[in-house]
């Protein structure tokens, strides 16, 4: 299964059934689990570890050292789940010491042509970068985030899980669970509604989520009454409890 124009590391471990392709080149401190395909022309560098099922296409590159002018050389890391696929000229980089060492991707993600992940960012599970989104180091995405394509992601912030960006965005604060965004600098335009009707919400929790985006947004009591009223929807809404807990714990500021 591996090419005779493939380069491959001695010391890599790959699994017997992967499949990788001429002129593919896989480092030292590389493993790949079962099921995995790497396409032609892909760069591998370790320490990297990469699960069961993915499909790398051409032209990637793949736990590269981070683009940060601190980094000397650590052997930090790069860990990939399963069943991802990572398409053309996508660039994922190592961690670094300043955080925990580590980038990591989790399962069935779709990262599209020339996404962009920086050193030590986390992306949970069923998440898609469209074409060319750019991730600055310390990024973290919660599950069934969608950036649409360019968007960009200042470091240090966090995605909430089932929300959205436009086209071109730029995200310079933390989004919020549900909230879709677009513009440049982001602003929040209501919750993801097709969305969440796709995943199969019900209505009652998309009419409650929908109620706590116009209390934080769109409502003009101060800030502190806002929370406060949203808290108390909270109490009988499951995802509105789960999106003010997020919003407790933001750090940077949130996209409003």
């Amino acid at each position: 299964m591996i090419h005779p124009q493939a380069i491959v590391d001695s010391s890599a471990s790959i699994a017997d059934d992967v499949s990788i392709g001429p002129f593919s080149i896989i480092g030292a401190d590389v493993e790949i689990d079962s099921g995995t395909v790497i396409e032609s022309h892909v760069v591998i560098k370790g320490p990297t570890k990469i699960g069961k099922d993915n499909h790398i296409f051409q032209f990637a590159s793949i736990g590269e050292q981070p683009q940060d002018l601190k980094y000397a050389g650590e052997p930090t890391r790069l860990e990939i789940g399963d069943r991802n696929t990572i398409r053309e000229y996508a660039n994922l980089n190592r961690g670094t010491v300043d955080d925990e060492g580590i980038t990591s991707i989790g399962n069935d993600n779709l990262l599209m042509v020339s996404a962009h992940v920086a050193h030590d960012c986390r992306l949970g599970n069923n998440i898609i970068l469209a074409n060319a989104v750019a991730l600055a180091g310390h990024v973290h995405i919660d599950d069934h985030a969608i950036l649409g394509g360019y968007t960009t992601v200042h470091q240090f912030t966090r995605i909430g899980a089932h929300s959205f960006s436009g086209f071109a965005t730029a995200v310079d604060r933390d989004v919020l669970p549900f909230f879709t965004i677009a513009g440049n600098r982001a602003r929040a335009f209501g919750i993801n509604k097709e969305g969440l009707k796709r995943r199969g919400f019900s209505s009652g929790s998309i009419r409650a989520l929908q109620s706590a985006f116009k209390i934080l947004v769109k409502s003009k009591c101060s800030h502190k009454e806002a929370v406060e009223k949203a808290t108390e929807l909270a109490k009988d809404h499951d995802e509105v409890r789960y999106l003010m807990d997020f919003l407790a714990a933001s750090e940077r500021g949130w996209v409003r």
